[in-house]
């Protein structure tokens, strides 16, 4: 008889296990579709990103608080840019290894190849996104608005990212790479002027 009623319990356990597991995939399906069908919409992403960010800093401008969540949100946009920014392989650290894999073109005789990042712009706006939004529900919790002189932090950041671009840029010149393709070069000859056009 025992075994019987702990079957029952199981079963019921299972079943909900298993609605909770489909209902679950079900969402994360659909989120994944949404995702995947605004990937060609740069523009429309960034600018939902936009004003996303713009709630956010208001949200944060009339609490006048959660100035360490703005820190830190800070300091991880820093980290995102600069790995935007950066080539997927390092031109740095091949020559360091040796490694003679593909490098970036030094010369204008050298073959066209655009610009591969470390984090590709989808990535770069989706973690992004997904950062102001986590930020932005943290201000609904007051253990996080700990006090302090939000200037020093503020100028704290503006000293950390002065120095991390320039160090960033500097990397650029030296190893001749720009971060941003308008994409493939195109060629154009001369045009030829018709003698009957032109009288």
């Amino acid at each position: 008889m025992e075994s019987g009623v702990g079957a029952v319990g199981s079963d019921e356990n299972q079943s909900s296990g298993g609605f909770f597991s489909e209902w679950s995939n079900g969402v994360s399906r659909k989120y994944q579709y949404l995702l995947d069908k605004s990937t060609p919409h740069v523009l429309r992403r960034w600018i939902g990103f936009g004003f996303v960010a713009v709630i956010y800093m208001i949200r944060v401008y009339f609490l006048q608080g959660f100035y360490i969540i703005s820190y830190g949100l800070g300091i991880y946009i820093l980290n995102l840019l600069i790995a935007f920014l950066s080539p997927q392989v390092d031109p740095e650290i091949q020559d360091i290894t040796g490694d003679d894999g593909p490098t970036l073109p030094t010369r204008g005789s050298d073959e066209f190849r655009p610009f591969v990042r470390r984090l590709p712009e989808f990535k770069f706006w989706y973690s992004i996104t997904k950062a102001f939004c986590i930020a932005f529900v943290m201000t609904f919790f007051s253990a996080f608005d700990v006090p302090v002189f939000w200037p020093i932090l503020l100028f704290y950041w503006l000293v950390l990212f002065f120095l991390t671009m320039k160090r960033q840029i500097l990397h650029m010149i030296k190893y001749r790479y720009v971060p941003f393709s308008l994409g493939k070069q195109r060629y154009t000859g001369k045009k030829v002027v018709n003698d009957d056009t032109s009288s």
